[in-house]
């Protein structure tokens, strides 16, 4: 079978040649490498879906390549809205920016039993592996750069909800500038993320405690919603046309 894998030097997709059968995807880039193009570039770690460090996109959509099973004729390119340092070897570090930017840590920690259910209420939160498959996803990023995105988001959602913060309005004001009211919460970061974390879900929460402490959807202010003219102007209603 074949696949294409985008060729950064050339800008264009180069197609190779697999043995049949299914395969990972890591496993088949390494056979191209060893055995007909050693140029081919990539990222590799774990191998075990922990690291997230061989996430790609796959016919336009983000997978881990540890984990995706090989298809005839699928495509393969490097994640989105990342530098490409060659092929599908990508540039991390401005994705991880928003951990910080987002202060997506305890700020101010205080003694506190953690129950059961505590613990659960962040457990798939605190599964993720920064694979940046949300980040490549997120359609915002597109129009806005500087938006913090859906790790980040999630990330200062599961410390914003650790009973052991003591201020978490610290962290609820740091996610307020290009932050949860520029998600458009269409759930592409939702539905590639593979660890199963739902970001969609933790921003919309986000919002709820943003709203608990006194912020606001900024844009919400400046929308117009129109007023009733019943006189033929809003409506095309002329009350004097008859029927």
């Amino acid at each position: 079978m074949q696949i294409k894998v985008l060729r950064s030097k050339t800008n264009t997709h180069q197609s190779y040649t697999l043995p049949a059968g299914e395969i990972p995807l890591l496993n088949a880039l390494m056979y191209i490498k060893e055995t007909q193009d050693a140029t081919l570039t990539f990222s590799a770690g774990c191998r075990a879906s922990v690291c997230g460090t061989c996430a790609v996109r796959v016919n336009g959509r983000e997978e881990l390549a540890c984990a995706y099973k090989v298809k005839p004729g699928d495509v393969i390119e490097p994640l989105q809205y990342h530098p490409i340092l060659r092929d599908l070897k990508v540039d991390k570090d401005k994705a991880k920016e928003t951990l910080q930017k987002g202060v997506t840590w305890l700020q101010s920690f205080q003694e506190a039993s953690l129950t059961h259910e505590d613990e659960k209420r962040t457990e798939k939160q605190t599964d993720c592996i920064l694979c940046d498959s949300c980040y490549s996803a997120c359609p915002v990023f597109a129009v806005n750069p500087d938006f913090l995105g859906p790790f980040a988001l999630t990330r200062a959602y599961r410390y914003s909800e650790d009973k052991r913060e003591s201020n978490a309005k610290s962290i609820i004001d740091g996610v307020q500038s290009n932050g949860v009211w520029d998600c458009t919460l269409c759930g592409e970061c939702t539905a590639v993320c593979p660890k199963g974390i739902d970001p969609k879900m933790d921003i919309t929460m986000l919002r709820s405690a943003s709203i608990k402490f006194g912020h606001s959807d900024p844009s919400f202010a400046t929308q117009s919603f129109g007023t009733p003219d019943f006189g033929g102007g809003g409506f095309g209603f002329d009350p004097n046309a008859g029927f």
